[in-house]
């Protein structure tokens, strides 16, 4: 059975657990990070030299960074659906999950000053500009949105996956929004599916 560490809270750990919920893959999730440690003993660090989760130990085969694995999940498990046949698809679901690194970078500093940092050690000023700076990229899937229902077409797809996981954070913060009616129908398609209710949208923590 496959094997994965990481903590449930954690964005990039959500990315493969989606993955492995909607395909049906049986696994094994082994707490690992932050409050939970293992990340820094011997043993991890010679499966995944950067102390970072997810971790996934398929069979023998150790694989870590949490994009990697959902490509390699969606090829083994999910051709055809997650993983689309077409090439000029697949490019287009691969895109935007390297852009989703752009959208979790402005997003970083408003859900951590936000949720992981008391109140009087926040930076007022990174939250605004973080705030800013999401509400315009969130507009250019806003825009992919405009002619389907999913980013690389209407069905789901691993393009879906990193933003889905990285915009559940910025609907479920309280923070300012801009009006992005495509985006938001798209979100609660997420939200309707029930590996995503399992999975990603859970509690901010």
């Amino acid at each position: 059975m496959l094997k994965i560490w990481g903590r449930t809270n954690s964005v990039n750990v959500k990315k493969a657990l989606w993955t492995l919920e909607e395909l049906k893959v049986p696994y094994e999730r082994v707490d690992a990070g932050l409050q939970y440690g293992v990340v820094n003993t011997p043993e991890y660090r010679r499966m995944n030299p950067n102390g970072l989760v997810p971790t996934i130990d398929d069979d023998g085969f150790i694989l870590w960074e949490s994009h990697a694995i959902v490509r390699y999940l969606a090829a083994k498990h999910g051709a055809g659906s997650l993983w689309p046949t077409d090439l000029q698809r697949r490019a287009d679901a691969d895109r935007w999950m390297d852009w989703a690194s752009t959208f979790a970078g402005a997003l970083r500093p408003v859900f951590w000053n936000l949720i992981r940092t008391p109140p009087e050690k926040r930076d007022p000023k990174a939250v605004e500009e973080g705030i800013k700076k999401t509400g315009e990229l969130a507009g250019y899937v806003e825009a992919q949105l405009a002619d389907r229902s999913y980013v690389a077409g209407d069905a789901l797809t691993m393009g879906d996956i990193p933003l889905g996981c990285h915009l559940q954070l910025w609907f479920r913060l309280d923070i300012a929004r801009p009006a992005v009616p495509r985006l938001k129908a798209w979100f609660e398609r997420l939200c309707a599916r029930p590996a995503y209710a399992k999975i990603v949208d859970t509690p901010l923590s």
